[in-house]
Formats: structure tokens, sequence, C-alpha cells
């Protein structure tokens, strides 16, 4: 007997409402429970807000993680219930890497964002994301090109990058739009593939991008950062999950490699940056250190840290404001950077740098820029 498709996603969408009714209930009367009993985790904290953080909290494996479907399962759950109003999705497929232009009615053809999603390089889609890049692409005004890389265990380090890579040759090449169009952004784990992809097109001389962000940004799979310890109370993160998905990424290499863990790399010439941590999640430490670093090496780098809140708060911007507040300084920065001009010496020859490099050339550059760092 088979089952027709359509009626199998009903029955998927049916147990995941169940599931995460389950998970927020169960949420909910901890979170009273322990404000009743004690305080909230934050005074600050609103209880809708507190509620969705120890909801995030429950939903995040810990202990022994055996496989990294359970670091996927929670995260496609929620996906699968998030559906934006007013979003324009269009999927990409090449050979080389799929992922989708997400639109919404302020988006200016002229201003694209190539996003790079995170969830520890071992889960995560465009879909999962959704709800940041709508909100993001209408901020900034912009296309937003969403990349569905290759996760780990299935496809680890390098592969990520590499896909990066190709993403960004695409639209530079195939698209004809200008690297100065271009603001690449991730958050936790793409957050660090987006200063990884920098460095990989910094080492090839590759034209860069306008300017990039990073929401959280993972960029210390290491996990030698104080807040680690001092912010395990307050975030919904845990070492565990960290710990098992950096092993899946890394596949046995130093994970202080500069293209793991950015962190460690020679900063000098990326473009401008803008970073945002929350002063409450484990990964602040990855932040602090990287904005300091990358001014030592003399990168144009704005810290942004917002007092209260955990890993990638931006999530919450229907019931945070600190949340909206982020999302638009986010498109801020991406307006700043991608200022429109007609004049000859800004045309950009995508024709040109399609034929200074085949993509087999440009893909052995990045393989090449590995020793280099």
């Amino acid at each position: 007997m088979t089952h027709h498709p359509q009626l199998h996603k009903v029955a998927q969408r049916a147990d995941s409402y169940l599931a995460l009714n389950r998970l927020a209930v169960r949420a909910g009367a901890r979170t009273v429970a322990h404000r009743v009993q004690h305080h909230p985790r934050l005074a600050a904290w609103s209880l809708p807000y507190e509620s969705i953080v120890e909801m995030m909290a429950l939903g995040t494996p810990h202990g022994e993680i055996r496989s990294a479907d359970e670091i996927r399962l929670p995260l496609d759950r929620i996906t699968s219930l998030t559906h934006p109003f007013g979003v324009r999705r269009q999927p990409v497929v090449t050979p080389m890497f799929q992922g989708e232009w997400v639109t919404t009615a302020a988006t200016d053809d002229r201003r694209v964002v190539l996003f790079l999603h995170g969830g520890g390089y071992v889960s995560g889609s465009p879909t999962t994301h959704l709800m940041v890049t709508a909100r993001l692409a209408h901020e900034a005004g912009a296309r937003l090109f969403a990349l569905d890389y290759r996760l780990a265990p299935e496809y680890p380090y390098p592969a990520a990058v590499k896909d990066a890579w190709a993403a960004y040759w695409w639209l530079l090449t195939e698209q004809a739009i200008a690297p100065e169009q271009i603001v690449v952004a991730g958050d936790s784990a793409g957050g660090g593939l987006t200063i990884a992809l920098l460095l990989a097109l910094r080492n090839a001389h590759m034209p860069l991008p306008a300017g990039a962000m990073g929401l959280s940004p993972w960029l210390d799979l290491t996990l030698s950062g104080a807040t680690m310890t001092v912010n395990q109370a307050t975030d919904y993160l845990n070492r565990d999950v960290l710990r098992t998905s950096a092993r899946m990424y890394g596949n046995g290499r130093d994970l202080r490699e500069p293209l793991l863990s950015p962190l460690y790399a020679d900063l000098a010439g990326l473009p401008p940056l803008l970073i945002q941590a929350g002063a409450a999640e484990m990964l602040l430490d990855d932040s602090r250190r990287f904005a300091q670093r990358a001014r030592a090496a003399g990168v144009d780098v704005q810290l942004e840290v917002f007092e209260h809140m955990v890993h990638v708060w931006h999530f919450t911007w229907f019931v945070q404001p600190k949340a909206r507040q982020a999302m638009r300084q986010l498109g801020r920065f991406v307006r700043r950077r991608v200022a429109f001009s007609t004049s000859p010496e800004n045309t950009f020859d995508a024709e040109a740098l399609r034929y200074r490099g085949s993509q087999r050339k440009v893909l052995s550059g990045l393989r090449a820029s590995h020793t280099k760092l």
C-alpha cells in the first residue's frame, strides 16, 4: 500500500504540531514554576521570551548525541510551522549547489544579501531560517539568496566552504552582480562560514563583497571562550551539542584551522564587518575576541552586544523588541554598504571575470588557500 505524498506531508505537519505543543506546554509550565519558586532566569526577560528560551533549551539535544538527526529534528519541526506572509521564494538548482531567492515588497534588485544559515554545520536549511531571512530581506530592501549548503557529517569540512564559494562565484558571473552590490551574512555556524568565505576569497585574490554580517557567529570550534561557562545558565545552547557538531564538521581536522575557526586566522584585508551577539549567550566571547583581533588587523568592524539576549535571538523578532532592533540595524548596514552608482568606473564586468578563471580553476584556488592559511 502506497501513501499519497500530500497526505504524508499533512501527517508530518500534524506530528510536528503535537510535538511542539507538548514542548511549549512543558516549557511554559517550567518557566512559570521557576518564576514562582525562584525568579526569572534574567530579570529583564518577559514571560513569553523566557518561555521561548526554555522551549529552545528543552528542544536542544544534550548528553550523548549519537547522530545528526537528533540535532536536525527539533529545528525541522519548528520549520514546518513557519510561513511568513508577503514573502516570495524562488528555488535555484545548479550543478554545484542549490538554494533559493527570498524577496519581499521592499526588495530592490540592485542590493543582494548572500545568506549562510546556522545549525552547527550539521542542521538547518533556507526553510528553517525563513523567519530570519524574510525579515532581513525586508529590512535591507534586498534580494536575499539563501544557500542550501551541504551538511556534515555526510559532507564534512570543507564542503560548506566550497558551496559558499561556488554560490558567490555564481552571483558574480552567472547573475552579473557586482561585488559592491553584495553583503554576505550568516547566523551561528553560518556566521563562521561567512568569515571563512571572506578569508578564502581574500587568499585567492578574488573580488570581495561590500561587507559582511555575523549574527551570533560561531568563530571558535575549540569552544575556548570564557562565556561558554559564564553564560551556560542563561543560554539554550549546551557544550554537548556544540562539541558534537564541531566533531562532525571538523572530521578529525585541527579545529584551529582558520577556515574552521576564523578566530585564529590572519584577518587583514577583510571588508567592513558588523557582528551582533547576545550578552547572555555562550558564544559571546567568540564575537568579542574576533572583533578585537579584526580591529588590530586594520579591519573596519562594528560589534553590537545586545543586553540579556541569547544565541541568535533574531528568531524571536515577533515577540522581542531587541530582536526587531537588531534586524533593523542589520538592514541599515546593508543599505549603507551597498551604494548605487551608474558611473563607468563602477561598472562590473562579469564576463571578464567569468573568463578570468573557470569554476574548476577557482575551486582549485580555494583548495590552495587551505595551505596558505
